[in-house]
């Protein structure tokens, strides 16, 4: 049987497990909340204590804390942040819409454990929640600045990452394949010639903005709220807290953590975290559109495209022996969708803040951490199992070309669109090379029709014709 404790909070008494360290608060969120399972990410949980353990330091400077208390709290904060006790954070993600339930979560598991690391026990903490490791701070100012915390050490520490590394192997790749001329597709039609090289650097300047929006959005989400305390105003915080916490905060982490702007801004809407989901879904449209146009070069392997053989990596059917699939291509593109549909829901979330407080925290945490971790994951994914290996298949690629009556498109300058149109149909219902029939249709000499003709040379724009 389950031992229990009784724990206490402003509405009584609650029976809590024995071996949580968690107290009254964590326990009633778990019975009132029992929704998705899902909890608030890693590096959330971590940003948290990050916060509270400079938190703490911040109010001994200042005289408001004890020092032998604020040493604990740091302590515990610091396990807290190493992930030491991720068990003992069990609230679902949709939960109260500030957040408050996870703010205390964090209160409760760290007062507990700096209550043992001063050598007290569960049932008489010597550590309070509110009053020690919430001084000075409300979930109001905690959870956006945790948020911000998060997102920006993910976004720089891996999605950003990721996605230079698919810029270098896409570019690498791009002056790789130059010399290789295709044929273009517009409409997944047959359409002019491109070197693979022009086709390739495409998706790595889409890649390369990407990367440059992301950075865009860090001097903003550089900005914390905390200091603010319930609704901006900053009651019950010292006049240095706010400094002092970012600053602590910066040196820890390394990143350039600055004081918002204007904490009521900051409090009642989450309009950075919006705007970085917002490039982050371009950036998955981005990717989606590379991913899928490698699926696409690389199906078949008869009746397909054919253009390039992607690396064998799994079996690709329980039934039908020796299909291999595209396996990468189809996961980077669910994450991209997966991507698309967070940022609905942060778009959602952000624009329903009321007066002084966005009431959908815990939601825009969970889907733009999640956003960031996947997408990089995938980018990085993407170029070492998929772009960094894919072959040419020449001779494919060689005859298609060939039989391209679209390649008649050179001589509109000659003979005009009409009569190009006119080669293009016989070409087609006879299955002939258009140079073939354009000698037939027309005066040019045929020396001068293999000038006009050479894919390769139309794959550097301008007039041939003159």
């Amino acid at each position: 049987m389950t031992a229990y404790r009784i724990e206490k909070d402003s509405l009584g008494e609650v029976r809590v497990p024995a071996d949580r360290l968690y107290g009254a608060q964590t326990q009633r969120a778990l019975e009132n909340f029992p929704i998705s399972g899902l909890r608030m990410p890693r590096p959330f949980i971590r940003a948290l204590g990050l916060i509270k353990g400079a938190a703490a330091d911040v109010n001994a400077e200042l005289g408001l804390l004890a020092p032998e208390l604020a040493h604990a709290i740091r302590q515990a904060a610091d396990e807290v942040a190493e992930g030491k006790w991720d068990d003992h954070f069990p609230v679902d993600v949709f939960q109260s819409g500030s957040g408050t339930s996870t703010n205390m979560n964090a209160n409760e598991v760290i007062a507990h454990r700096a209550t043992q690391l001063l050598g007290g026990d569960l049932a008489s903490p010597l550590v309070h929640p509110n009053d020690h490791v919430n001084m000075c701070q409300s979930s109001n100012d905690v959870i956006p600045t945790a948020i911000h915390i998060s997102a920006y050490q993910v976004t720089h520490d891996l999605l950003l990452p990721g996605l230079r590394h698919l810029d270098s192997v896409l570019q690498r790749r791009a002056a790789e394949l130059d010399g290789v001329v295709k044929t273009g597709r517009t409409h997944l039609m047959d359409a002019l010639p491109v070197r693979m090289g022009q086709e390739v650097s495409g998706w790595a300047f889409q890649i390369r903005q990407g990367i440059e929006r992301i950075e865009g959005c860090l001097p903003r989400l550089a900005q914390l709220t905390i200091g603010g305390t319930a609704v901006g105003t900053g009651l019950n915080a010292h006049p240095e807290f706010a400094t002092r916490v970012v600053y602590a905060l910066a040196a820890r982490t390394g990143s350039p953590f600055v004081v918002c702007e204007n904490h009521f801004a900051a409090q009642a809407a989450l309009d950075t975290v919006a705007e970085l989901s917002g490039q982050l879904k371009v950036t998955a449209c981005a990717l989606m559109k590379i991913a899928n146009d490698v699926r696409w070069m690389g199906s078949g392997p008869i009746a397909g495209l054919g253009e390039i053989t992607l690396p064998a990596l799994q079996p690709g059917s329980s039934i039908m022996a020796g299909k291999v699939n595209p396996v990468i291509c189809e996961a980077v593109m669910m994450v991209c969708a997966q991507v698309m549909a967070n940022d609905a829901a942060i778009t959602i979330g952000d624009a329903l803040g009321n007066f002084e407080l966005n009431t959908m925290m815990p939601l825009i945490a969970y889907n733009v951490l999640q956003s960031l971790t996947i997408l990089g994951n995938a980018a990085r994914l993407f170029a070492d199992k998929v772009v960094a290996g894919f072959v040419i298949n020449r001779q494919r690629i060689e005859e298609s070309i060939e039989r391209n009556p679209i390649l008649v498109s050179a001589l509109n300058p000659v003979i005009g669109y009409d009569k190009a149109a006119e080669i293009a149909r016989r070409a087609y219902a006879e299955r002939r090379r258009v140079r073939h029939v354009a000698a037939e249709m027309t005066g040019i000499k045929p020396d001068e029709l293999l000038r006009l003709l050479d894919p390769c040379r139309m794959t550097e724009g301008g007039i041939l014709a003159r």
